[in-house]
């Protein structure tokens, strides 16, 4: 039997997270809203610590640590804000963390994991490298692996957004998030049909990168293979846990086209004046291609993260 959080460890954690985290804002645009006929909150992760909604899960995680595990330190493989996340949170506990990362990694993310501490081991930039590598690390170290998403404390703690967002904002009729791992989505649904149970749950995908389209609408796991999207947030299969949550709670996932999401980047960008990184856009794209219904409808939407190489702007 797998161990799957519910809406009372999602209180839990936000009793932790609440207390090392920000409480990001929610913000709106009246442009917006006339472009697409519909009430938009978006709950700006891009503030969140570290760039990104990462933090949530990362800090639950950490500090859900007994001492004893916790004097052993953690570990993960992740090139990216995960990376980031879990070496702030160690820190911030005064652990150790054992970050694996591919040696191609982009520097600034190397940068931003030494920077917060964590004891960074490179890696060749395969799956089975980072694994093989991740599992040496703890053999050596008897630090505790967290999993990106694939993690009970990193779902319970990504469900702490969507709270913190119904809490500010009361009803929607929609919330939508990215989905790439599922950790995000599935923390957001958790919270989402506890406290609203009519409000429907929506993830957006992009096209080149639909595994969990695919599996959402098979029933059946389907593996992210030879994924291409300028969403590089979005790249990772669905993890066990994730698809399990999302099946019993998701109402929909849809696709959108690169195009759309460089819209809706450069769209956010322009006309609220914050940083997203492409990842973020998803949902708004989905809505710029009408593959979700908000006409007169209220709707939340989850910016997952601000991080991005601002020489590498797609406009």
């Amino acid at each position: 039997m797998m161990n799957i959080p519910n809406y009372t460890d999602v209180e839990r954690a936000h009793k932790i997270v609440q207390k090392y985290a920000h409480r990001t804002p929610v913000l709106s645009s009246v442009s917006i809203n006339q472009i697409v006929g519909a009430e938009l909150f978006f709950k700006c992760e891009n503030l969140q610590k570290v760039g990104a909604f990462k933090f949530r899960g990362a800090c639950n995680a950490v500090f859900s640590l007994s001492e004893e595990d916790a004097q052993k330190g953690v570990a993960t493989h992740s090139s990216g804000n995960h990376a980031a996340a879990l070496a702030l949170a160690a820190r911030m506990r005064g652990i150790a963390a054992h970050i694996v990362m591919p040696e191609n990694s982009p520097e600034i993310k190397k940068k931003a994991v030494a920077g917060y501490g964590a004891k960074i081991t490179f890696c060749k930039p395969t799956l089975q490298a980072r694994e093989s590598t991740l599992a040496k690390v703890i053999e050596e170290t008897g630090a505790t692996e967290i999993h990106p998403y694939n993690n009970f404390h990193v779902i319970a703690g990504q469900g702490t957004a969507a709270k913190e967002l119904i809490e500010d904002k009361g009803h929607f009729d929609i919330i939508m998030a990215p989905v790439g791992g599922g950790g995000l989505l599935s923390g957001t649904a958790i919270s989402s049909k506890e406290l609203l149970p009519a409000c429907k749950v929506i993830a957006a995908e992009p096209a080149g990168a639909d595994d969990a389209f695919r599996s959402f609408h098979s029933k059946k796991w389907v593996p992210s293979e030879n994924p291409k999207t300028i969403a590089d947030g979005l790249l990772t299969s669905l993890g066990e846990r994730n698809f399990s949550i999302i099946l019993d709670k998701v109402d929909d996932i849809v696709t959108v086209s690169e195009e759309s999401i460089v819209e809706a980047m450069r769209m956010i960008w322009e006309r609220m004046k914050i940083i997203i990184e492409p990842s973020s856009a998803v949902p708004l794209a989905a809505i710029l291609e009408k593959k979700v219904d908000v006409q007169e409808k209220k709707v939340g939407i989850i910016l997952s993260g601000g991080n991005l190489d601002l020489g590498k702007l797609p406009f």
